[in-house]
Formats: structure tokens, C-alpha cells, sequence
């Protein structure tokens, strides 16, 4: 036998093996992607709530540790109760107030045209002069920088929420698979971590840190965006409702969405709303809605927040603001919360790289 006709040396056959299974697994795992990809809110919702009530439901299981169908089925039907169905009936009782509201304003009820030119007029003297220099002594000129002033995230939210809305039968199909995704993360969750991380082309120390920080960084988002956000809306809505202001669930709505922005926050709303309370004759109104927002609502983020997240995960204002933009625009709703995460792990990655470089991240760093 000539030497031309000798077979490949092994090491190479081995290589090219390697290579094509490699490049097969990659196929697979994009297919796989694209299939499940009409459900990808779906499965998000369904490991953020496995992992926030994954505590919840460990606290089940201890008391009953060899039935972890049963624990799994009270953690869902626990999160029905204190999620699911309180988040339905708000939901309901919101399309109903912006329905009330919007009547009115087809009705000419409420004419903002009218309202900014009221609370244009009772401006005092000296602060006239800088009103025009703004440009905004022209309710549509106003309106125009107001718009040239949102960004498109909003409006890319706001179409998320319409289509929600338009796509009832998607909506109930997509809680379904979340809730159905969710009871089997929070039964198996601890073997699919493993599988995971044994799947994983990363050293042993690499993997625990990185499931770690998304596991942390996860629940930090939820806790420390999500349910400061509701508390903030709450006390917001329950400000507007005693001093008399109409719409107040909805203005809570809007306060508990804009909070998710730290360098714009609720003052965004309560603020236009008390300069209207004084320019209308409303003074103790309005004075109780400047000390109520920003002693109380305003102050509820810096008191929470480090209670819920603690200081080890938390992360820059401008980075949340960036990131939660940046996460809107390109996923809609759910980017509230992927976009945070995302900057959260990017930070925690390079944290682990450079403690396994042996260079100390912290020094230096501003306070």
C-alpha cells in the first residue's frame, strides 16, 4: 500500500468530528430557539417568577419534603393569589377609568388646550419671562417639545400594551405556558441548574459564579425595580385620591411606570399636576402634593430599595435608565426587566474576570 493511500491520522479525523458535531449543536440549538421563540415573554416570566418565589417555595417543601408536586402546585396557586389575580383586577379597573377619562376628553370635558392656557395666565410675573424663552407659551409648541422630548421606548410600550389588549386569546395562551413552565422550574429547578452548568463550556468556579449572579441579579431587578414600583404607584394613587383628583388609579398606573426610570422617576407626573393645583387656585392641594411626592413617594425608592436589593447587587442610576430604555426598545415590555438584568450580568461578568485576574474591581472606584 503506497503512502498516498494511507488514511488520515486519527488526531485529524478526531478534529473534524469534533468540529461538525460542534457546528450541529449550534444548528440545533438556533432551530430550537426559533421554535420557541413566538413564547419567549412566556418562558421569561416563567423562570423570573420560578426564581423570585423560589425561596416561597423551598419554605413549602421543607414542610412537606417528599411531596414536591403538592409543594409546587401551592407555590403556583400562591402566586395566582398574590400576582396573577390582583394584577387581572387592576388591570380591569384601569381600562375602565381610562375609558371614563378618555370619554371625557372626547366629550371636550377636559380640554388640555384650555388647561394650559389657564395654568399659563395665572403664572406669576417674574416667571413669564423664562416660560417664553422656553418657547412653551404656545400650548401646541409645548406639545410638539413635549413629543421630540419622549423617546420611542414609550411608544413601543404603549404598542405592546395595545396589542396585550387586541390579542386576548394569545395573552391567556402565553399565562398559561408561563404558569405551566413555572411549576416545572420551581419542581426541578435545582437539577436544571445542574444540567445547565454540567452543559456549560466553562470552568467548575466560572459556572457557580455566573448561575449565582443571574439568580441574584434576577431577583434584585424584580425586588428592587418591580416592587418599588408598585409602592411608589400605590401611595401616588392614594395621594391623588384624597386630595380629590380625578383619574387617581390611573395616575398611580403612570407614577409606578415612570419610577422604573431613576433619572425621571414619579415626578414626572406629580409635578405638572401640582404647578396645575396652584396656578388653578388649589394652594393646600398643591402644597400637599409637592410634600407628599417629594417626601414620601420620592423617598420610598432610597428606603426600599437597599432593604430589598441590598448594596453588593445594586447598580448605577444611569445604568438602569440606559438599560431599561435600551431593553424597551428592543424587546418591548419584557425589556424592563431584560434590559437591567443584562447590565447587571455585564457588570457581575466582569467583576468575576477580574477578580480571577487577581485585580481588585473595588479600588478605585468612585463612592
Amino acid at each position: 500500500m503506497t503512502a498516498d493511500s494511507d488514511p488520515p491520522p486519527l488526531h485529524v479525523s478526531s478534529k473534524l468530528e469534533d468540529g461538525f458535531f460542534l457546528g450541529f449543536v449550534l444548528l440545533v440549538s438556533v432551530a430550537f430557539a426559533l421554535v420557541i421563540e413566538p413564547f419567549f415573554a412566556a418562558i421569561l416570566w416563567g423562570v423570573i417568577v420560578a426564581i423570585v418565589f423560589a425561596p416561597v417555595h423551598k419554605a413549602i417543601l421543607a414542610t412537606m419534603p417528599r411531596r414536591t408536586n403538592a409543594a409546587a402546585l401551592l407555590t403556583l396557586l400562591l402566586i395566582l393569589l398574590v400576582v396573577i389575580v390582583p394584577a387581572f383586577v387592576l388591570g380591569a379597573a384601569l381600562l375602565q377609568e381610562a375609558a371614563y377619562f378618555y370619554g371625557k376628553v372626547q366629550s371636550g370635558e377636559i380640554n388640555f388646550a384650555r388647561l394650559f392656557y389657564d395654568v399659563i395666565a395665572a403664572l406669576p410675573d417674574w416667571l413669564r419671562p423664562y416660560v417664553r424663552r422656553l418657547g412653551i407659551t404656545n400650548f401646541y409648541a409645548a406639545q410638539e417639545m413635549v413629543t421630540r422630548g419622549l423617546t420611542s421606548s414609550f411608544r413601543t410600550l404603549a404598542a405592546q400594551a395595545f396589542q396585550i389588549g387586541q390579542s386576548a386569546f394569545s395573552f391567556f395562551v402565553a399565562l398559561g405556558v408561563m404558569l405551566y413552565l413555572a411549576f416545572f422550574l420551581l419542581r426541578d429547578g435545582d437539577w436544571l441548574a445542574r444540567r445547565v452548568a454540567a452543559a456549560a463550556p466553562l470552568r467548575a468556579g466560572q459556572r457557580t459564579a455566573l448561575i449565582a449572579q443571574f439568580v441574584v441579579v434576577t431577583r434584585a431587578t424584580i425586588k428592587g425595580s418591580i416592587v418599588v414600583a408598585i409602592v411608589q404607584g400605590l401611595i401616588g394613587g392614594l395621594v391623588f385620591w384624597a386630595l380629590g383628583i380625578e383619574g387617581a388609579l390611573l395616575w398611580g398606573v403612570l407614577m409606578g411606570a415612570f419610577s422604573l426610570l431613576p433619572a425621571i422617576g414619579t415626578a414626572i407626573v406629580w409635578v405638572p399636576v401640582s404647578i396645575y393645583l396652584f396656578a388653578t387656585g388649589a394652594v393646600w392641594q398643591g402644597v400637599v402634593l409637592v410634600v407628599c411626592g417629594a417626601l414620601v413617594i420620592g423617598s420610598v425608592d432610597n428606603v426600599l430599595r437597599p432593604i430589598l436589593v441590598g448594596r453588593d447587587t445594586r447598580i448605577p442610576d444611569y445604568v438602569v435608565l440606559i438599560s431599561t430604555l435600551g431593553g424597551i426598545q428592543l424587546f418591548g415590555f419584557n425589556g424592563i426587566v431584560i434590559g437591567p438584568v443584562i447590565a447587571a450580568l455585564f457588570i457581575a461578568t466582569w467583576n468575576i474576570f477580574t477578580r480571577m485576574r487577581g485585580v481588585d474591581a473595588a479600588e478605585g472606584a468612585p463612592d
